[in-house]
């Protein structure tokens, strides 16, 4: 599984509450939620992203509540994957049952800056950027099985018939 796109960099600690913040969680339309994802820390966020991006960030990226609209707001808003050097747990479940990749890559945010274009394999994880190859953590498993159906449900609703 091959996704690329152009990268969209942020810092350390990036909590669910700058991802999707909670003034918006009682609506579940997917185009309303991104429409206000990263607001707080990017106004333009959603302009950017709706192109098809990379998001690169720093440590415990997807920290603080277990809110499953952080991980909708962004795959809805055009993020195709997430890297980052660490990711809160429930976060990174999250974001797998929504169809979302997400590479784990210690120092991430020194070998990839804002802009650049990166080419990720989601299955060996390894990201390709500037001529370079960066070895990452990538997802096997069912965890992949549900990625490549498309999230949970679609995955479900495939090895159920």
């Amino acid at each position: 599984m091959i996704v690329e796109g152009t990268v969209l960099k942020y810092g350390d600690k990036i909590d669910t509450d700058i991802i999707i913040p909670a003034r918006h969680l009682k609506y579940t339309d997917p185009a309303y939620l991104a429409q206000h994802a990263m607001e707080p820390l990017d106004p333009e966020f959603y302009k950017k992203a709706s192109k098809g991006v990379i998001v690169v960030a720093g440590k415990v990226f997807g920290m603080g509540s277990s809110r499953e609209q952080a991980a909708i707001a962004l795959k809805a808003a055009g993020v195709k994957a997430v890297i980052a050097e660490s990711f809160a747990r429930i976060f990174y479940r999250n974001c797998i049952n929504n169809g979302l990749p997400l590479i784990v890559l210690p120092n991430v945010t020194k070998e990839i800056n804002e802009g650049d274009f990166v080419k990720v394999n989601v299955e060996t994880g390894e990201v390709t950027v500037n001529g370079r190859t960066l070895k990452g953590k990538g997802i096997t498993g069912m965890a992949l099985e549900i990625l490549k159906s498309g999230g949970i449900m679609d995955y479900l609703k495939k090895v159920s018939v």
